[in-house]
């Protein structure tokens, strides 16, 4: 049995953004039980020369919708970074599930072997589709994913491994 490009994009993206929002809305019952602020949240890191929760939020929707607009030819939409408070982050979860689930297995599969050209800084980075899914925008997803849930984890949430998959 083969699994297509969709079925290996579509359905885990948005399982893991579901799951992050499930996360945040525990982090938003932590903050009110506790008398915090959300900024405690979304500012927090797990290392000081790391990213803080909200920049991981940017990042894991970025590559979720980068992914979709590289392996379709599709626009990628901008998101402005502006989203500061817990809310803010889960509505920008929505809209980005809303927009992957918006793309059809039509859309994606038969993207294997698509050239994807990816510059970062001063490297140029070349994939056909099935590498740069599978060996670059899924992982780097995961991470950011794994890193939001750990600083939510970190900063006294309480989540377990069933809240990673927004159990």
């Amino acid at each position: 049995m083969t699994i297509t490009m969709f079925e290996a994009s579509v359905p885990s993206l948005i399982t893991m953004m579901n799951g992050v929002s499930h996360c945040l809305e525990k982090g938003a019952t932590f903050v009110k039980e506790n008398g915090l602020e959300d900024r405690d949240l979304t500012e927090a890191r797990l290392a000081p020369d790391m990213l803080p929760l909200k920049s991981q939020i940017y990042i894991l929707t970025d590559h979720a919708k980068g992914c979709m607009a590289r392996l379709t030819g599709e626009e990628n939409p901008v998101y402005e970074d502006r989203e500061q408070t817990i809310a803010e982050l889960k509505a920008r979860l929505v809209k980005c599930m809303a927009h992957v689930s918006s793309f059809t297995p039509a859309q994606i599969d038969g993207s294997e072997n698509k050239p994807i050209n990816i510059k970062i800084g001063s490297y140029d980075l070349n994939f056909k589709g099935r590498e740069y899914l599978l060996g670059f925008a899924m992982p780097n997803f995961y991470f950011h994913v794994t890193t939001a849930y750990n600083i939510l984890r970190h900063k006294g949430v309480p989540l377990g491994k069933a809240d990673f998959f927004g159990q």
